[in-house]
């Protein structure tokens, strides 16, 4: 029943994408389809938002529709499948022409392009491709971690941890193979080579070699030594390809890949990228443990503006590198505050218009997903477009974060064993150096902080005269966005579609 479920979403979402013949690729994260179209006029985007199972679409160098953790992972085989189905049953190219689409598409990629792909942006968007797919094993790994770490403590079952250690920290041994293997793949090269190459630091025979007088550590240097080997090995790979005789080109080139990169890799950077990873979690703690109510606040309060500037991609790498090093990262559960910022905010607002029946049902269904981190529905279909309760449920994370970081000072850190869920998702994630009941006692309180705040801020501050004139009142903003646009004669309508997706 729940295989036709998710085939039946997937079925009413194909003929709103232009149908199969419009589908040029089809992939997914934790929370979006994302669909390469060959003309993005063809979406009959109204009709598409108004499904039950859609909470938002998302205009980016990919065709992103939201559909919520767990879904989408699994209607996306089966929209896959019915696209496979039905070009496998279209008998050729269909109107318009080939070389219309081609044109129309080719207008809409450069104009996309140039709106939103700065060169930095697309370094991010690279480095956040390479991470975002190794999560689902982070958060598999971690919640294992979790439950062995509680099985010991309880002294249960002790013929069983052992095992579970074992499953729990073997992707994280090997989480540099992973990131050399994406790296290579992302940034066009072998995928393979940029693995092998990155294997030599996880490689247990590093020990034996002295660099710089020192002798080097298996591991050192991590992901972010990973991903400059692999880089690196994109570019002699290349450069073999260009300069190499083709008829020895399959013996030289792996060779001279492998061979040059990995000395590099040996020689520099396992040792610089060890001294750099270093410092970023030297560096993070003694933020947190020297200013931790103002970096908490500073942290919490702007992160949903890095989202909106699609700036956090930048933090992939950190979370992860944190990870490898003390096993959690003490940065996510304080960015999670801003999640429980939005929260109290939708909370307030649904409270304040209670006349716009609208808005409300919005925030009823959206806030089931946003008390688990979810936050999309809640962004892009309520705060952001009214204005100002985006800002105060910015206020709301910046007082949990602050909570938070408090502790920080006081010794107690609170850190997540892997990255992507946030909310009350992240609970089973959690660690720190204090005890698993006190790290969960401390981000709940965070939670409940950044609730009330946010709630507060939003109940007395997020609405102008003008505004409650403008918003509570019973009407569908679906049917005239226009008339209940935020303050503004550019603002977006209150359901209407966002350029980029935040989680948090």
């Amino acid at each position: 029943m729940a295989e036709n479920k998710n085939r039946d979403v997937a079925a009413s979402i194909l003929p709103l994408v232009g149908g199969a013949a419009n589908v040029t690729s089809v992939a997914h994260c934790m929370t979006r389809l994302r669909l390469g179209l060959a003309d993005r006029s063809l979406v009959q985007e109204e009709a598409l938002k108004a499904l039950p199972d859609v909470m938002g679409v998302v205009e980016d160098d990919t065709y992103q529709i939201v559909l919520g953790p767990g879904k989408v992972a699994r209607v996306t085989p089966e929209f896959e499948e019915l696209v496979n189905d039905g070009k496998a049953a279209a008998p050729g190219p269909q109107p318009p022409t080939a070389d219309a689409l081609a044109a129309q598409g080719a207008e809409l990629r450069a104009r996309q392009k140039a709106k939103n792909a700065t060169p930095f942006k697309l370094f991010l968007r690279k480095i956040a491709n390479i991470f975002v797919p190794l999560i689902p094993a982070l958060i598999g790994c971690g919640i294992i971690a979790g439950i062995n770490g509680l099985l010991i403590n309880l002294h249960w079952l002790p013929g069983v941890t052992p095992a579970l250690a074992a499953i729990a920290s073997g992707f994280m041994a090997l989480i540099a193979v992973f990131v050399g293997y994406n790296t290579a793949k992302e940034f066009g090269g072998t995928p393979i080579l940029g693995g092998a190459v990155a294997a030599i630091i996880v490689y247990p025979g590093v020990a034996n070699i002295d660099v710089f007088g020192q002798t080097l550590s298996p591991g050192q240097g991590g992901v972010l030594g990973a991903l400059g080997a692999a880089v690196l090995a994109v570019y002699v790979e290349k450069w073999c390809r260009k300069w190499v005789p083709e008829a020895v080109d399959v013996l030289v080139t792996p060779t001279l890949t492998v061979l040059i990169s990995g000395l590099v890799t040996i020689f520099g950077l396992m040792f610089v990228a060890g001294e750099v990873s270093t410092a970023i979690g030297d560096g993070a703690n003694w933020l947190l443990e020297n200013t931790g109510i103002f970096a908490g606040a500073v942290l919490g309060g702007l992160f949903l503006p890095l989202v909106m500037l699609g700036l956090h991609q930048a933090l992939i790498p950190i979370h992860t590198t944190l990870i490898e090093q003390q096993g959690y990262t003490v940065l996510l559960p304080i960015l999670a505050m801003a999640g429980a910022g939005q929260v109290g905010a939708a909370i307030a607002v649904y409270r304040k218009l209670k006349n716009n029946t609208s808005i409300r049902k919005t925030i009823k269904s959206a806030l089931p997903a946003g008390f688990l981190g979810v936050g999309e529905p809640l962004i892009y279909g309520v705060s952001l477009p009214l204005g100002r309760p985006f800002i105060t449920a910015c206020v709301g994370g910046a007082a949990g974060g602050a909570f938070i970081g408090l502790f920080s000072m006081l010794g107690t850190q609170v850190g997540s064993t892997a990255i992507g869920p946030s909310g009350w998702a992240l609970f089973p994630l959690l660690d720190g150096n204090k005890g698993l009941g006190v790290t969960c006692a401390i981000y709940a309180g965070g939670l409940l902080v950044g609730y009330i705040v946010g709630y507060l801020a939003t109940y007395y501050f997020g609405f102008t005269k003008e505004m409650m004139v403008e918003f509570n009142a019973d009407v569908d903003l679906g049917e005239s966005p226009e008339a209940h646009a935020e303050e503004g004669p550019s603002a977006p309508p209150v359901t209407g579609t966002p350029k980029e997706p935040a989680k948090v």
